[in-house]
C-alpha cells in the first residue's frame, strides 16, 4: 500500500503508535460504521488501537493490520529523531551482527568477478579454511542450484552462504590448474567479524592503526593491535576514525580510558528519563604518555566522536582532519515479542567539557541526512573559515583552548580534500579500478603470491606497465583514452590500481602502507607527530 505525503503526515502516525501501544490485540473488531458516524471510537478509551480496529474492520478492501504496522513504525519514529529506527524481525540479526563483531556462516570474503563469486580469501580459522578453499577459487554451485554467470546480488549470496552455527552448505569450486569442480561441504561456525583493519609501523616512532567501527570486540582487537606496535617501539600513535560511523559506546569508552589518567571524564549521558551517567578513566591505560594523534572526517561519527572529544577535551591529543558527522544521541535496543527490535533514542551524551555535538535535526529527517552535502557545496570540506559556530556554543579545554558544540567534532588541525589530482577522467575511471585490480589479481595471482609485504609488492608492480593496461581495459570498457586527464590523475590511478591489487593477496596489510601515498591528511599527521617535540605538556597535548 502507497501513502501519498500529506496521508503520512496525518494517518500513518497514528497507525505507527497503535502498533508499539502496549495492549495491542490483533484481530479485535469494532462494530461496524452506522450512517455517517462512527461507533466503537471512545475518546477517552485506546483511540490509537480504535482506530487502527476501525480500519481493519471498516475499509474498503482488505487490510493486512501487521503489514500496516511494519510499515508505519518507521514514518513515526522518524518524526521523533534521525536515529530512533525500527528493524523487522527478518533484518534483526544481520543488523546485529557488527555490533556483536561475529555471524555466522562459512567464513570467506568474496567478489562478484564476470557474474561469477570469486573468493578474495578465506578467513584464517575459519570452516572454508579449515577444508582448504583458496584465494581465486570460483564458487559455481551453492546446494546444487548453478549460481555462475546469473548476476546474483551480493545480498542473496551472502543469504546462501550464511547460516546457523552447525548447518552445512555445499559448494563446488572452480580452481585454475584444475579440470574438475571441487566439492566442499562446509560445516557454518561463527565468524569474527573485526573493527580494526590494520596496525603498522608507519616510521621507527610512529604507529597506525584503522578502526572501521566499535563493537563487542573492538576493545579487545585495539589493546591487541596496541601492544603489537608497543612492541615493536612505538611511541608516537595515529588513530584513524576516518569513515567509522560508530557502534557501541562502551567501546569507545574503553578505548578512551587507554590514554587518559585516573578520574578523568570521558563521556556522560543525561536524558528526559535518563539521570546523569558519567564514565571515568581508571588509570590503568597502557598508552597514557605517547604522542597522540586522532583522523576523523565528515563521516566519523557516534563512538567515534565520543573517542574524539574525550581525547581533545582532556587536552590529551591533536585531533586532525575536518568536522565530524555531528551524531550525540545515545539508543537503547528494545526486543519486541515478534523478534523485531528498536532502537530509541534514551539520552543525549556530552564530551567531558560539556559539548553536546549532535547537530540540528528540527527541519525534518531529510534535511538533517542532506547536512554532508551542503558542508561540500558550501565549501566546508576545501576551507575551515566557511565554518562558523555560535559564541553560546564554544567550550573551553583544561588547557584554556577553545572547542564547540552543537554539530560534530571540530578537528584542532584541518586538512581539505585533496582535490589536486582530480579529473572528469578519474570519475569515469574511478569504478573500473577495482574491477581491473581484481582481473589482474586472477591472471597474475602466483606471480604475485611471491610477495609477501606492502614493499616488496609495490616494488614489483612499480616495475609492470599498469597504468598501459588499465587505460586499454578503460577504452574496452567505454572510456576513452583521455591524456591530459590521465596526465593530471595519473599518480592517484596508479596508487589506486598497486592498493587494491595489494590487498587482494595480502588484506590489509598489503592495502593501506600503499594507500597512504596519496592519504594527505595521514601524511599531514604522520609530518606533524615527527616535528613535535619529543615530550608531552602537562595535559598531554603536543604543542
Amino acid at each position: 500500500m502507497k501513502y501519498n505525503n500529506s496521508t503520512t503526515a496525518i494517518f500513518l502516525p497514528l497507525i505507527i503508535a497503535a502498533a508499539v501501544v502496549a495492549g495491542i490485540t490483533i484481530g479485535r473488531m469494532l462494530p461496524p460504521m452506522q450512517g455517517a458516524g462512527l461507533s466503537g471510537a471512545n475518546p477517552k478509551g485506546d483511540k490509537l488501537n480504535s482506530i487502527l480496529n476501525i480500519i481493519e474492520a471498516s475499509y474498503v478492501d482488505t487490510v493486512n493490520r501487521l503489514q500496516l504496522a511494519e510499515t508505519a513504525i518507521p514514518a513515526m519514529l522518524r518524526k521523533l529523531d534521525p536515529h530512533s529506527v525500527y528493524i523487522p524481525a527478518k533484518d534483526l540479526a544481520r543488523a546485529n551482527e557488527p555490533l556483536r563483531g561475529s555471524f555466522e556462516g562459512i567464513g570467506i570474503s568474496f567478489n562478484m568477478l564476470t557474474d561469477t563469486i570469486l573468493v578474495i580469501s578465506a578467513l584464517p580459522g575459519g570452516p572454508s579454511e579449515k577444508l582448504g578453499m583458496l584465494p581465486g577459487d570460483r564458487i559455481i554451485y551453492v546446494n546444487d542450484s548453478l549460481v555462475a554467470g546469473k548476476k546474483i546480488p551480493d545480498d542473496r549470496v551472502m543469504g546462501m552462504l550464511k547460516g546457523p552455527k552447525g548447518s552445512i552448505v555445499k559448494v563446488k569450486v572452480l580452481r585454475h590448474g584444475h579440470n574438475e569442480l571441487i566439492p566442499f561441504d562446509i560445516t557454518r561456525d561463527k565468524i569474527p567479524i573485526y573493527s580494526v583493519d590494520v596496525n603498522y609501523m608507519i616510521n621507527n616512532k610512529t604507529g597506525y592503526i584503522k578502526v572501521n567501527s566499535f563493537a563487542v570486540t573492538t576493545h579487545e582487537e585495539f589493546v591487541k593491535n596496541l601492544n603489537e606496535l608497543i612492541g615493536q617501539g612505538m611511541e608516537k600513535l595515529i588513530i584513524d576514525l576516518r569513515g567509522n560511523s560508530g557502534g557501541i559506546m562502551e567501546a569507545a569508552i574503553r578505548i578512551a580510558n587507554e590514554f587518559l589518567n585516573r578520574g578523568q571524564l570521558i563521556v556522560y549521558t543525561m536524558g528526559r528519563s535518563q539521570p546523569r551517567t558519567e564514565a571515568r578513566a581508571n588509570g590503568k591505560g597502557v598508552f597514557r604518555k605517547g604522542d597522540l594523534v586522532i583522523l576523523i572526517d565528515e563521516f566519523s561519527a557516534s563512538a567515534s566522536e565520543i573517542l574524539a572529544g574525550a581525547i581533545q577535551d582532556n587536552d590529551r591529543g591533536t585531533i586532525i582532519g575536518r568536522r565530524s558527522f555531528g551524531k550525540g544521541l545515545v539508543q537503547e535496543p528494545v526486543a519486541l515479542p515478534d523478534g523485531s527490535g528498536l532502537r530509541l533514542t534514551i539520552a543525549r551524551y556530552y564530551t567531558p567539557t560539556g559539548r553536546s555535538i549532535q547537530k540540528p535535526y528540527s527541519e525534518g529527517y531529510e534535511k538533517y541526512y542532506e547536512d554532508l552535502a551542503d558542508r561540500f557545496s558550501h565549501g566546508e570540506l576545501e576551507a575551515p573559515d566557511s565554518i562558523s559556530f555560535a559564541d553560546s556554543l564554544k567550550f573551553t579545554t583544561p588547557a584554556g583552548r577553545t572547542v564547540y558544540g552543537g554539530g560534530g567534532i571540530m578537528p584542532d588541525r584541518f586538512v581539505p580534500v585533496d582535490t589536486t589530482m582530480a579529473s572528469p577522467y578519474l570519475t569515469r575511471v574511478r569504478q573500473l579500478i577495482y574491477r581491473f585490480a581484481m582481473k589482474y589479481t586472477e591472471t597474475h595471482r602466483e606471480e604475485l603470491k611471491q610477495h609477501v609485504t606492502a614493499g616488496a609488492m609495490e616494488e614489483y608492480l612499480d616495475k609492470q606497465p599498469l597504468i598501459a593496461q588499465f587505460v586499454e581495459f578503460a577504452e574496452q570498457n567505454s572510456v576513452k583514452r583521455d591524456q591530459a586527464g590521465l596526465k593530471t590523475s595519473e599518480k592517484v590511478i596508479h596508487t589506486q590500481l598497486k592498493a587494491y591489487i595489494a590487498r587482494n593477496i595480502l588484506d590489509n596489510k598489503g592495502f593501506y602502507p600503499i594507500w597512504e601515498n596519496i592519504d594527505t591528511t595521514l601524511k599531514y599527521a604522520a609530518d606533524y607527530l615527527a616535528a613535535a617535540p619529543e615530550k608531552l605538556t602537562q595535559q598531554g597535548l603536543a604543542r
